[in-house]
C-alpha cells in the first residue's frame, strides 16, 4: 500500500544534497567509451536467448524545440527551421534499420515513448512516417495495455493534431506546465496560457487517451506560493492521470540555457520547500496517491495500480508499468537498457548522424556499461526501494545467492542515521521507507551505491541535481 509522503522541513533542510535520480543503477556518469558496437550487438544476441525480458520498450528522441525554456536541462536544439525535421527523420531511418533486424521477430513492442526537447515539432504526417519506419523493423504488440505516449508542448500543438495522433495510436500524453504564472513565465521564457493547455488536455480526453499526465516544476525563478497555488488548482480541476512535481535543478556549470536565469531571482530554501508542501497538500486532498519521489496518480491510474502490485518498474522514461522489457533508445543522447548494459548515443548531434552517414552498418554508440554481478543485486535492491518503498531481503537472498547483512553490511551501517531519523524501518524481513521517508527514497537509495561511496572514485556531487 502506498504511504502518502510526511513533510518535515528541518530533516528536508538537512538531506538537500545531490544524489542521482536513479533512472539506471548505475548512473549515467558510469557510463565508458570502452562499451561500443561490439559490446552492444554481444548483449543484444545474449538478450534474443533470455525468454525473460521478451517484450520491447522503445523510446524515441526528438531534440529541436522552437523557443529556449531557460530552466530546461534536457538535450535540445533551438530551431525554427523545420527542414531539420525531416533531415532528422531520415537519419533515424538509418539507425532503425541497423538496430531494428538485430533483435528476434517473436519479440513485440509494448511501450513506445517520444521524449525531447519537443516531439510535436515534428508534424503528425511525419510522426506517422516514424511509426511506419519502426513497425518494418519491430513487431508492435495488439495488447489492450499497449503504451504509446508522446510528450507535447501544448504551445506549439492543436486539438486537431491531437485528434491525428490519437489516430496513429497514442494513448498517453505529457504535457509540459512548469507554473501558469505571468512573472515566472517570463522570467523562464515560456510563455504558455491556462486556455491552450486546457484546451489541449480537453483534446486528449475527447480523442481518447487514456492517460494525461502534467509536468510543474517547484523552485523556479520568482515562483512564490500564492502564484503556486494558483497553478495547482487550475490544474487540479483539469484532473490529469498523473502529475509529476518536479524540483527546479539550478546547474548553469552543465546546462548552458540556465545562465539567463539570475540566483538572486531564486526563491529561498524555506520558500522552496513551502512550495512542495503545497504541492503535496493539495495533491493528497484531491486523491491523488504518491507514487514515488516526485509522481503522483490517481488511484485508478496504471501507476497506482502498479505500485500496489509490486510491479513498478523505474528506468529512463521514468516510472512505468512495463518492467519485463529491453529498452531501445533511438536518436541523438538517447540511453538503451538491453540485457545487463546500458548504452548511449553521442549527446551531440553532428557526432550522431557522422556515425550513421560514415560508419556503414555500425550503431550509433557513444559510451555504455556492462553491469557486473554486484551492479545487478544493488540494481534490483536500488529499483525496489525507488519503486516500492520496501526491499524483501529474503527474496534478495533468493535471487542473488547472497547473505544480505554480510553482503551490505556496509550499507545498513550507512541506513543507521536515517533509521534514527525516522526515515526507514529496517528488520530480519524488510527495509521499508517510512512516511517521513517517501520523499527521500533516493537518500535511501545511495546508502546502497558502492560507486559513491567508494574513496578512489573522482565523480563530483556536482554531476547531480539536488535531491529535495
Amino acid at each position: 500500500m502506498s504511504l502518502p509522503p510526511a513533510f518535515d522541513d528541518t530533516l528536508l533542510q538537512r538531506y538537500d544534497r545531490p544524489g542521482p535520480r536513479y533512472t539506471s543503477y548505475p548512473a549515467a556518469p558510469r557510463f565508458h567509451e570502452g562499451f561500443g558496437d561490439r559490446e552492444l550487438r554481444e548483449q543484444i544476441v545474449r538478450s534474443n536467448e533470455n525468454p525473460v525480458p521478451n517484450r520491447i520498450s522503445i523510446y524515441v528522441h526528438v531534440p529541436f524545440c522552437e523557443s529556449p525554456c531557460f530552466y530546461c536541462g534536457c538535450n535540445r536544439i533551438i530551431t525554427r527551421d523545420h527542414s531539420r525535421g525531416e533531415h532528422y527523420l531520415q537519419m533515424l531511418d538509418r539507425e532503425i534499420r541497423r538496430v531494428g533486424p538485430l533483435f528476434d521477430d517473436d519479440r513485440e513492442t509494448i511501450q513506445l515513448h517520444l521524449g525531447g526537447g519537443t516531439p510535436n515539432f515534428l508534424t503528425p504526417t511525419q510522426i506517422g512516417r516514424l511509426l511506419a519506419m519502426l513497425k518494418r523493423h519491430f513487431r508492435f504488440s495488439d495488447a489492450a495495455n499497449r503504451d504509446f505516449s508522446i510528450e507535447l508542448d501544448p504551445r506549439f500543438v492543436t486539438p486537431g493534431e491531437i485528434g491525428e495522433l490519437a489516430a496513429l495510436g497514442f494513448n498517453r500524453a505529457s504535457l509540459g506546465v512548469q507554473d501558469f504564472d505571468p512573472v515566472v513565465q517570463e522570467a523562464v521564457n515560456r510563455i504558455q496560457s491556462v486556455e491552450q493547455t486546457l484546451g489541449i488536455i480537453e483534446a486528449c480526453r475527447a480523442h481518447g487517451m487514456r492517460s494525461i499526465n502534467v509536468d510543474l516544476i517547484y523552485g523556479l525563478p520568482k515562483q512564490n506560493v500564492e502564484g503556486f497555488a494558483r497553478t495547482l488548482d487550475t490544474v487540479l480541476q483539469a484532473r490529469p492521470d498523473r502529475l509529476a512535481i518536479y524540483g527546479y535543478a539550478h546547474l548553469p556549470e552543465l546546462f548552458r540555457a540556465q545562465i539567463q536565469l539570475k540566483a538572486e531571482d531564486l526563491p529561498p530554501a524555506g520558500v522552496r520547500l513551502a512550495l512542495l508542501r503545497l504541492a503535496i497538500e493539495k495533491l493528497t486532498a484531491a486523491g491523488y496517491e504518491h507514487i514515488g519521489m516526485d509522481h503522483f496518480a490517481l488511484p485508478g491510474d496504471e501507476l497506482a495500480r502498479a505500485r500496489h502490485d509490486g510491479s513498478l518498474h523505474r528506468n529512463f522514461m521514468g516510472y512505468t508499468t512495463h518492467a519485463d522489457t529491453d529498452l531501445v533508445g533511438l536518436g541523438v543522447s538517447a540511453i538503451s537498457h538491453i540485457g545487463g548494459s546500458f548504452s548511449q548515443n553521442p549527446r551531440d548531434l553532428p557526432t550522431w548522424e557522422a556515425r550513421l552517414l560514415h560508419q556503414p552498418d555500425a550503431l550509433p554508440v557513444w559510451r555504455g556499461l556492462a553491469l557486473d554481478d554486484d551492479d545487478l543485486v544493488r540494481a534490483d535492491v536500488i529499483g525496489r526501494l525507488m519503486c516500492l518503498g520496501v526491499v524483501d531481503i529474503p527474496e534478495i537472498e533468493r535471487d542473488h545467492g547472497i547473505v544480505f547483512d554480510s553482503y551490505f553490511a556496509d550499507a545498513l551501517a550507512r541506513l543507521m542515521p536515517l533509521m534514527a531519523d525516522g526515515l526507514v524501518t529496517v528488520d530480519f524481513e524488510r527495509i521499508r521507507a517510512t512516511e517521513r521517508g517517501q520523499l527521500m527514497l533516493r537518500h535511501l537509495a545511495m546508502c546502497f551505491d558502492a560507486y559513491l561511496h567508494d574513496r578512489a572514485d573522482a565523480m563530483a556531487p556536482a554531476r547531480f541535481s539536488k535531491a529535495i
